[in-house]
């Protein structure tokens, strides 16, 4: 058993480790060994269905020293005329290019991919998942960069019973099978299920052809308001302020997540039908459109099991046949984890502590790691923010979030590290306003004061729903 020494020890080589690394690498001499069960970076990405792509824009995502695509505006399809949304084949090249390119010729990083650690053993172990071989980590501090527990539908069999004879698939398994099919079954209302149907309708797949099981109706973010660079500035700035009025003068929940709604950063898939799902899912207006051409929609609770002819929900029965592929769309790549401490003696925990921006908060808390002694200070300044599932959540995020930014701005040095940090994509010199000229400087304290009202409010409403 061979035995390697670090200063830090990080498990866990997916974006969220790769971000964090990078921080390390830019800001310190640091050591670093990598462990990952995968062959190559990239976490998820590796098994992710081949038509993902990134659902914001390719400059938000990586890491911080290395850009990701070359910043273009889509000029065809669903997306045109937005950011790029990098496939999962160029994160994983990203991601690889970062580790052979950056990491590795540092001289400082030591990389064992295809291995399993044990965080059983007494002294920190991994094992290759090829040869068997062991190693033990004599390491300054471990950081779980594993901890959020992303899961994509190829990692794991549904969570239903599927009968013999039924022809059920992950997103994966969607290319191959082409033509071979009458009607599409999408089991999931999320991200991927959405994906999935954009997937079918993209390649000439009738709508009258797809059922969409919908357990529950998620709100959406509008990509529009989710843009990097000086040309959608005012844009976004001017909806800002709007969705701070909003939460102002909501009466209720309800209210609040209706007058967002006006403003145009969500949208829902049905006007008829209230949504009672937030996971961060992000889509432009034309796919919605497409999406919503798509009438057959099952409301009736997730799925319990699917046999030849029928599909049993929580709340009845759908029939299907064997002419019907079924594809599972139902993993939570956005698991709710329970928060704990980010910096706890030796242990270092990677989680968001911006809302459903992971790659940041991993970047963020490497700068933190880098930049600070104090562990309550540290801790402070990294408050998780777990991840969203209800409507409850856009109020409780929202608040965390502003929480976090009003105590980073506070914080000497850190609005600075902000502004020039590349995945925070909505702070940079090219659009943050000068805070010295008087009219910007007045409408700051004007939307200062309708933030702090609209902050007293939402808490006010997320008490009155507990």
């Amino acid at each position: 058993m061979q035995t390697l020494t670090a200063d830090y020890l990080v498990v866990g080589g997916g974006a969220m480790g790769m971000a964090f690394v990078d921080e390390l690498i830019t800001d310190t001499d640091a050591t670093v060994v990598i462990v990952d069960r995968c062959h190559q970076p990239g976490g998820h990405w590796n098994t992710a269905y081949p038509f993902v792509r990134l659902h914001q824009p390719s400059a938000f995502y990586g890491v911080n020293s290395r850009h990701l695509g070359s910043d273009a505006i889509d000029q065809t399809g669903w997306n045109a005329g937005l950011f790029e949304l990098a496939t999962s084949s160029e994160v994983c090249a990203y991601f690889d290019q970062v580790m052979q390119q950056r990491y590795l010729p540092s001289g400082r990083v030591q990389y064992f991919p295809m291995c399993e650690f044990d965080w059983d053993a007494a002294t920190p172990t991994f094992r290759s998942l090829m040869s068997g071989e062991t190693h033990q980590v004599e390491a300054g501090k471990i950081v779980d960069a594993t901890y959020m527990h992303v899961t994509v539908p190829s990692m794991r069999p549904p969570p239903y019973a599927v009968a013999d004879g039924v022809a059920c698939v992950p997103p994966n398994g969607l290319p191959g099978v082409a033509g071979q099919y009458d009607d599409y079954v999408i089991v999931g209302a999320g991200k991927t299920g959405m994906d999935a149907c954009l997937f079918l309708l993209k390649n000439a797949v009738a709508p009258s052809a797809i059922k969409w099981i919908m357990p529950r109706d998620s709100w959406m973010f509008d990509r529009a308001f989710i843009q990097p660079g000086k040309a959608f500035a005012d844009v976004i700035n001017r909806n800002f302020a709007a969705q701070t009025e909003a939460a102002a003068d909501a009466e209720s929940l309800e209210d609040l997540l209706e007058k967002v709604a006006a403003t145009g950063f969500i949208m829902r898939f049905d006007e008829a039908v209230w949504p009672t799902m937030w996971r961060c899912a992000t889509v432009t207006s034309a796919e919605l459109e497409q999406l919503r051409r798509i009438e057959q929609i099952i409301r009736k609770g997730r799925v319990r099991s699917i046999s030849t002819t029928e599909i049993a929900l929580d709340d009845g029965t759908e029939p299907t046949h064997t002419g019907a592929l079924h594809v599972d769309c139902t993993a939570d790549g956005l698991e709710r984890r329970p928060a704990v401490p980010v910096f706890d003696g030796n242990r270092i925990t990677l989680q968001s502590v911006r809302t459903c921006q992971q790659v940041f908060s991993a970047a963020f808390i490497g700068h933190i790691e880098t930049s600070y002694d104090d562990e309550a200070l540290k801790n402070e300044l990294c408050t998780p923010v777990p991840h969203p599932d209800d409507n409850r959540d856009f109020v409780r995020c929202n608040l965390a979030n502003n929480r976090n930014a009003a105590r980073w701005v506070a914080e000497p040095g850190l609005a600075e590290w902000l502004l020039h940090a590349r995945l925070d994509g909505f702070s940079n010199p090219e659009t943050t306003p000068d805070p010295r000229d008087p009219e910007v400087l007045a409408q700051k304290q004007s939307l200062s004061q309708i933030a702090e009202k609209a902050a007293v409010n939402m808490q006010r409403k997320l008490d009155e729903t507990a």
